[in-house]
């Protein structure tokens, strides 16, 4: 490569009339012994010439020389990005490396085209010229005005994207119009498709473009066919050129051909070209078929115009090509019926991508828009997108699952580019379908986006205002700023009102939305058992079981446990989980979900006074001394037990306050004098009788206790408990409270921790049993089933858009109030989109845990009605909608399997699973997997 760039210089340049690139070689070589120097260097340059194509700075400054040295004459090859690698030149013949072209009669192009289809059409008259029967001259003339009435054959030339596309057509046409219609269109179309090898030159002569076609180059069978095709029996005949193919071989030979260099105007151009659809629209019979069958008898019908499986899918083998084809011998052409039933590689837990593409290669408008010319829409200066990247890389992949073929795809490509849009994308974890899909639409968008300046737009007062004229106007300008095909697609508009509960005041925004994200309400419901505990005193713990939905959130929890256990109008509960003698986390958050509350869980509820804002919240850990192994050597040391017991105390108190506050809450515990003695021997019971009165005199302190009997049990206790603030790991230190020592706790809400630390004699004394006993949340009966879970798409809906209340963590912040408020959010529908992706949130995450729910969701396939859901009825637009493609996910959150189901034009489902394609019965596709739906807008019934 060094020594050849020493003598070699190449310079691109943009040719203005026709904008295709063009690579000057100025050798000192031939053109043979650089011609594999070309291919490596057009595509290092694919990406770059997509930029130079559109970017206008290319057309001021259009040379790009890389700086090898020059000779003499030029000559010029075009240069292409999909140049094959088993292209070759010779010194009579030219391989032009175009994209594969198709040749239909205009009448079945004519049934399907839309208006960009028809632009950029060139119309050719034709005259036929055979040669003593060996071979066919095609003289194409321009011809610039089409005629009215034409009644001769019209033939339509076109790049097999579009005829991709226009088959795709065919085939919802004659599916809406024949039930039971066959994969892709009429059975007849698909006996229709083969190749044939022509060679092109221009005549500046007659200022025509000639088309040979000879036998030579061709089968037997397909020659006869090109013969009956453009024979001059018929005439006159019509060619529409809408590849521009032509125009381009017009403008390289009048460009690279001079007129001073002698034997270059002839040079011919070999080019391979498929024809479709003459069987049927020549003559109404299949006269080839039946030639083959009298010169093959051995062989029916199945075997030269028959189908086969493959992957999946119908695959037609081409009936003209036979093992002694000098040309193409062997060759298979994957016909139309399997045009997107392709699969896809897995490259190492990529089943995610792969269904999330899979859907959205089936969506109908995405499929004509990425088969027709969307590189126009390109956005190269948006600093939001790719420069385009992700769109080729898409559109690519799109065309290549969509072309004729059985082969599945590995979209390495594509999966680069995405992970240049989003990093969290790249390397091979698993990841989820939604959130690629909403990354990949999200990027789509901005590389595709035709605004290349977003205008600065200012917010308009909308107090006082008609919700309609105020969402219209927001629309109207987030279209000003985003305008793709993925916004007239799949965006629509939803209404967000917003109320504070303060001062009411009233916030309306309208905002787009690319899909919905809908909650899965539990109709099965979850029982709960909770251990209910005093914080005056007043009685001893006691167990409640309640029934919760399944799916809910701690404030319903709060709800059904308030009521079973009675709760007074100026009481509130505090829950809390308790792990190991402490509390292990409080369950402050009413949105909090209870899933996140496992059946081995322990919790407790704690009935506290409403006001005690500012008072002090103390919890109290039990802890006794027992013998431990501590540093190889048995050892007493604190052990906690029991359940923590919570008081509430002023915001200023001292060691004494903290004492009898204990005792207090205690106070339910006390054992009565026979409990005692009927546990110890009569010495014991005598000593624990003293010390019991003496306890349960100062329990009863508040009813005009003995002032001397007070006394005398304050002195006992000081040596019965022992009260210590612990340290960050909870232990005791040399931080023993004092009972005249002011505690001071500063900040909101006040809390204090205090390690209460039991004598032996207290043990004893206080039924310790009651303390020790805390059931778990769920004890699990085994071999009972639990019934599955089933919940309807409408309802769903109606929990998305049900008002309630913001979380704390997404504070509202009220205008009127000056601060943030927690206010109340109310959504509703008020523009649908054309395609409608509905995201079942089946995964919750949080901190500790992540669940997947496995409910069944009862979604329509035809007819789903959003007309009672939309705010805005007087749109002429349709409400209603039909489900055409399912991401799938089956497993838990630690791994799982993605895969697709996708409705196709002639009324089959297909399952996707990486590489592998399935017909599936329209029966199975409604599964608890289900995780993202599409839907498409049909007419009203």
């Amino acid at each position: 490569m060094t020594r050849l760039s020493e003598k070699l210089r190449l310079s691109l340049f943009l040719y203005k009339p026709t904008r295709f690139l063009s690579l000057n070689l100025l050798p000192n070589i031939s053109l043979s012994s650089t011609l594999h120097l070309c291919k490596s260097l057009a595509r290092a340059l694919a990406s770059k010439t997509l930029a130079f194509f559109s970017s206008s700075s290319a057309m001021d400054d259009p040379y790009w020389d890389l700086d090898f040295r020059p000779s003499f004459r030029s000559q010029r090859l075009r240069l292409h990005d999909d140049y094959d690698d088993d292209d070759r030149s010779n010194d009579d013949v030219s391989h032009n490396a175009v994209d594969k072209l198709y040749l239909v009669p205009y009448r079945w192009w004519k049934e399907v085209r839309t208006e960009d289809d028809q632009m950029g059409g060139v119309l050719y008259t034709a005259s036929t010229d055979d040669d003593a029967g060996s071979e066919i001259f095609l003289n194409l003339k321009k011809k610039d005005v089409a005629e009215e009435g034409f009644s001769g054959r019209e033939y339509a030339l076109v790049p097999e994207p579009t005829w991709c596309r226009a088959l795709r057509r065919h085939n919802d046409f004659y599916a809406a119009a024949k039930d039971n219609v066959s994969l892709f269109g009429a059975e007849i179309f698909l006996k229709d498709v083969f190749s044939l090898q022509i060679r092109l030159f221009v005549s500046w002569e007659t200022n025509s473009l000639v088309v040979k076609i000879s036998q030579r180059d061709n089968t037997v069978d397909s020659y006869k066919r090109a013969c009956n095709i453009f024979s001059s029996e018929y005439v006159p005949l019509h060619i529409w050129d809408f590849s521009g193919q032509t125009t381009q071989i017009f403008m390289n030979d009048s460009i690279n051909l001079p007129n001073d260099i002698p034997g270059q105007l002839n040079k011919e151009i070999l080019l391979e070209l498929r024809l479709h659809g003459f069987s049927y629209y020549m003559k109404g019979r299949d006269w080839w078929s039946d030639e083959v069958a009298d010169r093959h008898p051995s062989m029916d019908s199945s075997t030269y115009g028959g189908s086969m499986k493959m992957n999946g899918s119908t695959d037609y083998v081409n009936p003209y090509l036979t093992p002694t084809n000098s040309l193409q011998s062997g060759t298979i052409y994957r016909g139309a019926g399997s045009l997107g039933l392709i699969g896809l590689e897995n490259l190492g837990n990529t089943c995610f991508m792969n269904s999330a593409i899979q859907c959205l290669v089936h969506t109908p408008k995405l499929v004509d828009y990425f088969l027709g010319d969307y590189r126009k829409d390109i956005n190269y200066s948006n600093p939001l997108g790719m420069k385009g990247e992700l769109a080729l890389a898409f559109g690519e992949l799109l065309r290549k699952l969509w072309a004729p073929g059985a082969k599945p795809v590995a979209p390495r490509m594509f999966k680069l580019k995405l992970a240049s849009f989003a990093p969290q994308f790249s390397g091979y974890n698993q990841h989820d379908s939604q959130e690629l899909l909403a990354f990949l639409l999200d990027g789509l968008h901005e590389d595709l986006n035709r605004v290349k300046c977003k205008p600065y737009i200012e917010a308009q007062d909308v107090e006082g205002r008609p919700d309609e004229e105020v969402a219209e106007e927001y629309w109207q300008n987030h279209l000003a700023r985003n305008d793709s095909i993925i916004v007239d697609v799949c965006q629509g508009q939803y209404r967000s009102k917003l109320v504070c509960p303060v001062c009411s005041k009233v916030s309306v925004t309208f905002d787009p939305f690319m899909y919905l994200s809908l909650p899965l309400p539990s109709t099965t419901m979850r029982t709960m058992t909770l251990t209910v505990l005093s914080t005056d005193g007043t009685a001893l713990p006691c167990t409640f079981t309640v029934t919760v939905p399944k799916s809910g959130r701690s404030l319903d929890l709060t709800n059904a446990l308030s009521t079973a256990c009675s709760l007074r109008d100026d009481e509130t509960l505090m829950l809390a989980e308790v792990y190991k003698c402490r509390i292990f986390r409080l369950l402050e958050d009413p949105f909090d979900s209870l899933d996140l509350i496992r059946d081995g869980d322990r919790l407790v509820a704690y009935r506290l006074p409403k006001d005690c804002e500012t008072s002090l919240l103390v919890t109290f850990i039990h802890q006794q001394m027992d013998m431990c192994h501590n540093n190889g050597e048995m050892r007493l040391v604190p052990q906690a037990f029991g359940i923590p017991l919570v008081a509430t105390l002023p915001g200023v108190c001292n060691g004494s306050d903290i004492r009898n506050a204990f005792l207090k809450v205690l106070n339910p515990y006390l054992m009565s004098p026979g409990d005692v003695l009927n546990i110890f021997d009569d010495d014991f019971a005598n000593e624990d009788s003293n010390a019991t009165t003496t306890t349960t005199t100062t329990t009863i302190m508040d009813n005009d206790a003995d002032s001397d009997r007070e006394s005398r049990d304050e002195a006992n206790s000081d040596t019965d408990f022992q009260f210590y603030l612990p340290d960050a790991k909870e232990a005791i230190e040399d931080t023993l409270i004092e009972m005249n020592e002011p505690i001071v706790v500063s900040g909101l809400p006040k809390r204090l921790k205090v390690l209460v630390l039991w004598s032996d004699n207290m043990t004893k004394k206080y039924d310790t049993c009651l303390l020790n006993t805390l059931p778990e949340v769920f004890k699990p009966q085994f071999f009972v089933r639990k019934p599955e879970e089933s919940v309807s798409l409408y309802k769903c809906l109606k929990a998305f858009m049900k008002e309630e209340p913001l979380g704390p963590e997404d504070m509202w912040y009220c205008p009127i109030c000056k601060k943030p408020q927690q206010a109340s959010k109310k959504l509703d529908l008020w523009r649908l989109p054309e395609i409608l992706v509905i995201h079942l949130k089946r995964f919750s995450y949080s901190n500790l845990f992540k669940n997947k729910l496995e409910t069944f969701v009862d979604f329509p396939i035809y007819g789903l009605d959003l007309s009672p859901y939309i705010s805005h009825r007087n749109s002429q637009l349709s409400s209603q909608y039909m489900l055409y493609a399912i991401s799938n996910h089956y497993g838990g959150m630690g791994g799982g399997h993605y895969t697709a189901f996708v409705h196709l034009g002639n009324g089959s489902w297909y399952e996707f699973d990486d590489e592998k394609v399935l017909p599936v019965g329209q029966e199975r596709i409604r599964t608890s997997a289900a995780y993202v739906l599409f839907y498409r807008r049909v007419p009203d019934i």
